[in-house]
């Protein structure tokens, strides 16, 4: 059974050929996929694959035409109409009638001796000792910053350091935590976006100086010329981050 061409781009994107002519070259050719067919195509392609490259996409596209054939040798009728839900529940089964909805509670944690095991603890984690006051988001939010200002020399992983928004954030959940509100278990939690999400007054540049602007309907609205995109609103993941009492330190 002929492999779709869909199918056939993601197995080359495995091997990191998706973005070259490779699939396109690979999939016109009418002759069964091999290492040596595959050595031809990288000659159109303009690409140089090694020999356990060409081992792995031929393995790769094999076991496609494997699952595709199994699906076809399914005896599956015209009238079986297709799933429009997912239920996780097995047949038969009820959920109890009593049950009002779920509460998630973070299990007790000491907090660390050092900042160093805090940094890497997980967030549930963090979020019991936010909620217990054992620490304070203020506290995290200048831990996770100065980690950042520390190594980001050498991971590269900022664009651009939202400080100032984030101590907001942090001294707003301070006061809200102290007060008894728990928002939930990212309430107070230092968190980083993608520079691909608009953030109200800071820069979206999508990783890249040049596409800097572009990008989401709201993004384009609030272009500058010759400047990078400023946007006057958050898009939906910040607010809903928000909302839930994150902090957001850096994109």
């Amino acid at each position: 059974m002929p492999i779709s061409r869909r199918h056939f781009i993601a197995a080359c994107s495995a091997v990191g050929a998706g973005a070259t002519m490779l699939p396109d070259a690979l999939y016109r050719l009418d002759a069964p996929i091999t290492a040596e067919t595959i050595a031809c195509a990288e000659e159109i392609a303009g690409i140089t694959l090694t020999e356990e490259q060409r081992a792995e996409l031929v393995e790769d596209l094999e076991q496609h035409l494997e699952n595709y054939t199994s699906v076809r040798e399914l005896a599956l009728p015209n009238n079986v109409p297709p799933a429009l839900m997912f239920d996780p529940r097995m047949s038969g089964t009820r959920p109890p009638s009593s049950v009002q909805g779920v509460r998630w509670e973070p299990a007790p944690v000491d907090r660390p001796s050092n900042d160093e095991d805090m940094a890497f603890m997980q967030v549930a984690e963090l979020a019991y000792l936010l909620k217990s006051r054992a620490v304070t988001s203020t506290e995290l939010t200048e831990l996770y910053i100065g980690r950042l200002k520390q190594y980001d020399d050498v991971l590269h992983a900022v664009i651009t350091l939202t400080e100032d928004l984030a101590y907001r954030q942090a001294a707003r959940a301070d006061v809200e935590l102290d007060a008894g509100v728990w928002r939930g278990p990212l309430h107070g939690i230092p968190w980083g976006a993608k520079d691909l999400l608009s953030v109200r007054g800071y820069p979206t540049t999508w990783g890249g100086s040049t596409i800097q602007g572009s990008g989401t309907r709201r993004e384009r609205s609030c272009r500058r010329p010759f400047g990078i995109c400023r946007c006057s609103a958050d898009c939906e993941a910040v607010t809903r981050s928000t909302c839930m009492g994150g902090c957001l330190v850096w994109r």
